[in-house]
């Protein structure tokens, strides 16, 4: 082994900032504990989270430098930038400070663990002003051992400082979390991401275009770790030299343009192009799942820039891109947009779990290119009301797959025959229709239609019902009842029926409730069914048989044979 061998560290190592002024995207973090530190507030506890590689056992570090530097001349006092020259910046730099103990929780998960730390606390530090506890992902400790921790937490001694790392911040007791002070770090943006690794590249003597690093920081998902994981993967495969084209076929990337170019031929309907270009992605090495969540990500951000186009100027992305995004933000409807983004949300779970990821994307190609043809559901009922023929959107072709291409045009026919052609008329328009509430049960029908379901369940419990007409009510409400159901009711039925209802509570209780009567029907409509001769010569053949529910057909009666007709199938037997 050469000695360039045995001096190389990985950049994630090599790169790990140090001081303050050297974490990214976490400037909250900083100027909190910077302002904690300049006026002695300091916490008996801190508790760090976040995604992985975004900084936390590094922050932790840091701090535990800061309390513990002594300057350069070994006379200074806590500090918001640590000087790394004095002994206890670079023992702790070092990971060999005996008064800074690292733990992980992960493999010192039991209190008998903990119980040790506490005994240690009882000490002052050897060295250091502060003797300093760091437990990486803290939530790995046993319910005990949390226990355990609580008291030591709440009043350590003087001059020890507990700090907590962890990623999963919904796993640490609310007892634990009550007694830290609690920084939540945030997902490094693609920009400034991107800087940082641009930063390196020039410190490292290397060259690295634009765009590449920009595909690594995005790839990153805010982890500064993964990110540089990344960069080193790229930088050791292109020798030096990081190009966009690699980081695509390292990562499974799909082209960026090539991502408009199929979104664009799939919004429109020209299947046999879009299948051509995903296969063509497919064949360098892009991922299909990739490649569907880059169309969801551009869904997102062209219907960002439909809504509002200042949100959509995203600097991780070229002019050339963006430009050609706000043209198409143009072009597309808001209907379809998120008619698309749904379909590509289902059709990424179905690709997930399909067999072979390959044929569901281009499956769910296929049905986001026929679908792009469809009006949207308000045009289809404005041209039902007008009487108009519903038609492809503005500028849009028929699917043109050589196998698509009739079927797909004979369906837009069948459509306009059946809208705008039909000898039937269409009418003029379609008049809101009334509710028809002639009954409670008709009030609760309606009420379950209208998504008003703790309406329908206490009308149908809990109300005794003692006169009904058009216009008026009155009931006697059991004890359930809640106090304000009777002003709810009208509330509801006037803007149901337009018209102002009278719903009345009275003292005395009239009829059954609706469940009630439903109970009493079915157990009539049961003794009704067992006395039929039928019913009765199959119990009669089948000892152990019973009836457990008798289910009529909404709007018919119970069609059963003639008794003589079972006496011939025994028969028949």
């Amino acid at each position: 082994m050469t000695d360039t061998d045995k001096k190389y560290r990985v950049l994630a190592r090599k790169y790990r900032p140090t001081t303050f002024a050297d974490l990214i995207g976490q400037e909250a973090l900083v100027r909190t504990l910077k302002n904690a530190i300049d006026t002695g507030r300091l916490a008996q506890a801190y508790i760090l989270t976040g995604i992985r590689g975004v900084g936390k056992t590094t922050s932790a570090r840091i701090i535990a430098r800061a309390l513990n530097c002594i300057g350069p001349d070994g006379k200074g006092g806590m500090t918001t930038e640590p000087c790394g020259v004095c002994e206890h910046c670079r023992a702790i730099a070092e990971d060999r400070h005996v008064d800074v103990v690292e733990i992980d929780a992960a493999s010192n998960t039991g209190v008998d663990n903990v119980r040790e730390i506490i005994e240690t606390t009882r000490y002052n530090p050897t060295s250091a002003r502060f003797k300093v506890y760091i437990i990486d992902e803290v939530h790995m400790l046993t319910k005990q051992a949390f226990n355990a921790l609580l008291k030591t937490l709440e009043e350590p001694p003087e001059r020890v400082k507990f700090i907590f790392a962890t990623t999963e911040i919904r796993k640490v007791p609310t007892t634990v979390l009550s007694r830290c002070q609690r920084f939540d770090l945030r997902r490094v943006e693609v920009e400034p991401l991107a800087a940082h690794f641009r930063n390196i590249i020039e410190k490292e003597g290397l060259q690295a275009e634009d765009e590449a690093l920009r595909l690594i920081a995005r790839a990153a998902d805010g982890s500064v770790r993964d990110g540089l994981s990344l960069l080193d993967q790229a930088i050791a495969h292109g020798g030096g030299n990081v190009t966009a084209e690699f980081v695509r076929a390292m990562i499974g990337l799909a082209d960026r343009a090539a991502i408009f170019d199929l979104f664009e031929r799939v919004m429109k309907g020209d299947v046999k192009e879009a299948l051509e270009l995903f296969n063509a992605q497919y064949a360098l090495g892009a991922d299909p799942l990739v490649v569907l969540q880059d169309l969801l990500d551009l869904t997102h951000w062209l219907t960002r820039a439909k809504i509002s186009p200042e949100l959509a100027d995203d600097p991780g992305m070229a002019a050339a891109e963006r430009e050609r995004g706000a043209e198409m933000a143009k072009r597309l409807s808001m209907p379809v947009l998120t008619r698309t983004w749904q379909m590509l949300l289902k059709g990424i779970n179905e690709t997930v779990s399909a067999p072979s990821a390959k044929q569901a994307a281009e499956m769910l190609l296929i049905r986001l290119a026929y679908a792009a043809e469809l009006p949207p559901p308000a045009e289809i009922i404005g041209s039902l009301r007008s009487g108009k023929a519903v038609l492809p959107p503005s500028g849009a072709s028929v699917p043109s797959s050589s196998s698509s291409a009739s079927s797909a045009r004979s369906d837009w026919g069948g459509i306009r025959a059946a809208v705008g052609e039909s000898s039937v008329p269409a009418p003029a328009s379609l008049p809101k229709v009334q509710p028809r509430l002639n009954s409670l049960a008709d009030v609760v029908a309606y009420a379950y239609k209208q998504n008003e379901m703790m309406l329908a369940f206490n009308l149908e419990n809990y109300v005794s019902l003692v006169h009904f007409e058009f216009g008026r009510i009155d009931f006697y409400p059991l004890e359930k009842a809640p106090a304000s159901l009777a002003n709810k009711l009208a509330e509801k039925l006037q803007e149901w029926t337009g018209k102002r209802w009278l719903v009345s509570v009275v003292n005395q209780p009239g009829g059954m409730t609706l469940i009630q009567e439903g109970k009493k029907n079915e157990e009539n409509l049961r003794k009704t069914m067992a006395a039929h001769p039928l019913v009765t010569a199959v119990i009669k053949m089948f000892p152990t048989a019973r009836i457990e529910s008798v289910r009529l057909q909404k709007g018919e009666e119970v069609d059963l044979p003639a008794a003589d007709d079972f006496s011939t199938l025994q028969d028949e037997e």
